[in-house]
């Protein structure tokens, strides 16, 4: 996929979770199903997934070269990437990323200031990804605490997913 097409979709899948978190109540934000998230901390978990990766693309190219090395392997299609994620989630089996777990729930009056912050980082993540080079993308890679090392453009690609896998989610159950 080439970075344009990845940063439309970063949009698309943002814009319709923040405008569906948007419509949701007050009382959905920090209540959810029996054992599960609130709705609250899933805005909050896509936006401590995300801000990590902006941080990460704004470092020097040849410091990531060195602290995570080059890419020893072609770049997957971004439904490769889904189908490995949702495998790795099964054998995860329900565990959470080390940053999530025992997650605090967001109150309310932070709603406008989570759902705000996680479209500012959307968009920062839209134009580094347009502004990378295509060598950059494809060559250096980025640890990600389920998948492994990955090359740039699959954990942008990854990100796109784990917004609409969180959609679903909320959609579907909440």
């Amino acid at each position: 996929m080439d970075k344009e097409a990845i940063a439309e979709l970063i949009d698309e899948k943002h814009t319709q979770l923040i405008d569906w978190l948007r419509q949701q109540s007050e009382e959905s934000w920090t209540e959810g199903p029996v054992g599960k998230w609130t709705t609250g901390q899933h805005a909050l978990h896509l936006l401590q997934s995300i801000k990590p990766l902006n941080f990460a693309l704004s470092m020097p190219k040849f410091f990531l070269k060195y602290k995570f090395g080059k890419a020893n392997r072609p770049v997957r299609a971004y439904d490769a990437i889904v189908k490995r994620y949702e495998e790795r989630l099964e054998q995860a089996q329900g565990a959470t990323f080390r940053g999530s777990q025992n997650m605090k729930i967001p109150p309310v009056s932070e709603k406008n200031y989570i759902l705000n912050r996680l479209q500012t980082e959307s968009k920062k993540l839209q134009f580094k990804t347009k502004k990378m080079s295509d060598k950059h993308l494809d060559n250096l890679i980025l640890p990600h605490p389920l998948m492994g090392k990955m090359p740039i453009r699959e954990i942008i690609m990854w990100t796109a997913h784990h917004v609409e896998h969180h959609s679903e989610t909320l959609k579907t159950k909440y």
